[in-house]
């Protein structure tokens, strides 16, 4: 029996996660950020993949496994929603206006 390709979650050096890479790859993704704006039914759409994917493999987890999982998922949301404000306070001007 062969073993299945495995795609890494980290960089080659360990250091960084990829997550970001993978999710622009995402046809669903990108489809919704085409236009600049996410869309009811974008965010819908996106929330169905995710539960049905929680649906498929949480029975699958043995307990330990799972809470270090729950675990893992609340932490990458909140690295998500950071790297995501971050990136727009970095894309803000940097400038006020003074008018």
């Amino acid at each position: 029996m062969s073993k299945k390709h495995r795609t890494p979650w980290l960089d080659d050096e360990g250091d960084a996660p990829l997550v970001h890479e993978y999710a622009e790859k995402l046809s669903g993704f990108m489809s919704a950020m085409a236009d600049g704006k996410i869309e009811k039914h974008e965010l819908e759409a996106q929330e169905a993949r995710v539960v049905a994917l929680m649906k498929k493999i949480e029975p699958e987890l043995a307990p330990e496994l799972h809470e270090e999982v729950t675990r893992l998922l609340c932490e990458l949301t909140a690295y998500n929603i950071m790297h995501t404000i971050h990136g727009l306070l970095e894309a803000a001007p940097k400038t006020k206006f003074r008018g």
